[in-house]
């Protein structure tokens, strides 16, 4: 969508009204991922959904749509024995849901266009198939919504998981009943979130640290490890991560962007390395910043940050000892109340069992 979001934007404040088609779901080898968008207007056609497979028959379905004003959603794939006739050759399977756009079908598009441009977070939930209003649109931002899939719990329920799809930069599916019941129904709400993912930045290239990048990674966070020593900050130890730096921690922090959805956890436990790196992480705008070490350790890294200048408010915002209180030994379960502390600090969990406490299980995000 961001390929063709300028040419999308021309035409819609032009008050005119054109096709657009969307990969919303794919399967096998699909040749474009969820998200990926072509527009169709009188003749003119701006992005892909398939790479050249099938944009003809996308183009003709994208003109019917805009003469008719009616959604579809389309499947194209067939078996590997095949593909050349029908025109995916990957063989893969793609559902493409193609909807009129103009200022009265989609009056958010400028503001949602403002935003990608900006660079702030905001997603697109529209019903693509089932028994609701398909083409009905909700527009999602962390703290607001505008517009109805067509009841107040439905709205409720898809607000709850678009938010968590956006705080991890997700796209895809999600399925419903009629009034937002999660059980996988046949009520298909297509999610497209336009923020990046999050990053975690992993200090310290120890065993500890391969888990943390692994349960990073599985929580939707583009992952960085970084160490000064590169016999031990490499790929091969840390398949997991998206990047592996060797840098000394604090240089390679006072040169990255750091934003309020940054995570940090140093794992260093080793002053020369943590207290120059904590300075300067407890001083940027990260949403968390953890480190790893005993109490004692913890105490002596105190004094020594207030020897360095730091001030009683910027020492609060360290987590340390990182993580909740799991009872957690190994590397792996060390991982696991790392990523609980995340999860409980992002959307403001109390952190106890859930059979201890009472109303709303999804609270507001902090």
């Amino acid at each position: 969508m961001r390929d063709v979001l300028d040419q999308v934007l021309r035409w819609w404040e032009q008050g005119r009204r054109f096709g657009l088609a969307t990969v919303v779901e794919t399967f096998r080898s699909a040749p474009r991922p969820p998200g990926a968008a072509m527009a169709v207007l009188d003749g003119e056609a701006a992005g892909s959904v398939s790479g050249g497979c099938v944009e003809g028959a996308v183009y003709e379905l994208a003109a019917q749509v805009v003469a008719t004003g009616t959604p579809v959603l389309e499947r194209y794939g067939v078996s590997d024995d095949d593909a050349f006739a029908v025109g995916l050759t990957c063989g893969g399977i793609i559902d493409v849901f193609v909807e009129p756009v103009s200022r009265q079908e989609y009056p958010q598009l400028g503001e949602v266009a403002a935003d990608v441009a900006a660079r702030r977070p905001v997603a697109v939930a529209t019903i693509v198939a089932g028994p609701g209003r398909v083409g009905a649109r909700r527009v999602v931002w962390p703290d607001r919504a505008a517009g109805s899939l067509g009841s107040a719990r439905l709205d409720d329920a898809v607000d709850d998981d678009v938010r968590g799809m956006l705080a991890q930069g997700l796209t895809g599916v999600r399925r419903y009943g009629p009034e937002g019941e999660r059980r996988l129904d046949d009520l298909r709400v297509f999610v497209q979130s336009f923020a990046p993912p999050p990053r975690m930045l992993v200090f310290g290239a120890i065993d500890f640290a391969a888990a943390v990048a692994r349960i990073g990674r599985f929580l939707g966070y583009h992952v960085v490890v970084c160490d000064a020593r590169p016999v031990f900050a490499t790929a091969k130890r840390f398949p997991e991560a998206d990047e592996v730096v060797v840098a000394w921690p604090h240089d390679y922090l006072s040169g990255v962007e750091v934003d309020e959805r940054t995570v940090i956890c140093v794992l260093t436990h080793d002053p020369k390395f943590d207290v120059p790196l904590l300075e300067v992480a407890l001083r940027t705008p990260a949403a968390y910043v953890g480190a790893m070490g005993s109490r004692r350790t913890h105490e002596d890294r105190l004094a020594r940050l207030r020897e360095a200048g730091l001030t009683e408010d910027e020492l609060a915002r360290l987590r340390s000892p990182i993580g909740l209180d799991l009872g957690a030994r190994t590397p792996e379960e060390t991982a696991v109340s790392i990523a609980a502390e995340l999860i409980r600090l992002r959307w403001g969990g109390t952190g106890r069992p859930l059979s201890e406490t009472s109303g709303r299980i999804h609270g507001e995000p902090r």
